[in-house]
């Protein structure tokens, strides 16, 4: 799964890189600002093409819903935190994530992810086995040529109403998304069972479009990067908490600790 990931790219960089036409304002969320330790529940930029209703033309749109996603069905919000992610062999037939994948597809821009790799310790004295630690990852992508420095993660959204207020009222409307997932690929594979999908540039138009409704041509447009394509070493255990959010989150470790692990 993907549970924890950093985004810096400026909103300045973000419209740039991905033609955006317009950005959705969110009048109670403070200012677009980089984070470094992203979990379940915020509100973290994403890129979507809306059909304009006046127009019908189709806007690039810049948005920050709120990770976890909520099915236009459910009663209530309370069920977002276990939808964080969609795995890839099921999308298209999942109840929760088949319409937005034939419909409401995004791009989730990242610096990269955070994954927690198992390390076994030796039996205690009683002969019981350990619970073991937890260690933390960063993984990021490399350089690749034809594709920006961002690790651009592939997602869905998805509107929800609360209908237990009025339509024009605040917070009547809640948009949330999730990120896709599939099996973690050789080295990475090693770390965690699972890694989210990407989407490369050059599909990024036909991913957004929500005219493109066949789940087969949109499940081809899915990329699992392969172990060349990404980078990834143990970090601090401080990434544990949601309260920390820096830079230095997704610094190294010494590497004689990061030879230990693995």
């Amino acid at each position: 799964m993907c549970g924890r990931y950093a985004a810096s790219a400026s909103q300045a960089l973000l419209v740039e890189t991905f033609e955006v036409d317009h950005l959705v304002a969110h009048p109670g969320l403070p200012p677009l600002a980089p984070r470094f330790n992203i979990a379940p529940t915020d509100p973290v930029p994403v890129v979507m093409d809306r059909r304009d209703k006046e127009s019908t033309e189709v806007v690039r749109m810049l948005a920050r819903p709120r990770w976890g996603l909520v099915p236009s069905w459910s009663k209530d919000a309370a069920g977002a935190a276990r939808m964080i992610n969609a795995r890839s062999e099921t999308v298209a037939d999942k109840p929760a994530f088949r319409k937005a994948f034939t419909s409401r597809r995004c791009l989730v821009p990242a610096d990269g992810y955070y994954e927690w790799y198992s390390v076994q310790q030796p039996a205690l004295p009683s002969g019981r086995a350990p619970k073991p630690l937890k260690q933390p990852f960063w993984i990021h992508p490399n350089h690749r040529d034809g594709e920006p420095d961002l690790m651009v993660m592939a997602g869905l959204y998805e509107f929800w109403r609360n209908r237990s207020l009025p339509e024009d009222a605040e917070g009547a409307w809640l948009t949330t998304r999730t990120i896709i997932t599939t099996t973690a690929t050789d080295e990475l594979g090693h770390i965690h069972d699972r890694m989210p999908m990407q989407v490369r540039r050059a599909d990024w138009d036909f991913w957004l479009d929500p005219a493109l409704s066949d789940p087969l041509a949109v499940h081809d447009l899915l990329h699992a990067p392969g172990p060349d394509e990404m980078t990834a070493w143990a970090v601090s255990k401080a990434v544990g908490n949601i309260r920390n959010d820096s830079p230095e989150l997704t610094e190294p470790i010494a590497a004689a600790e990061q030879e230990a692990l693995l």
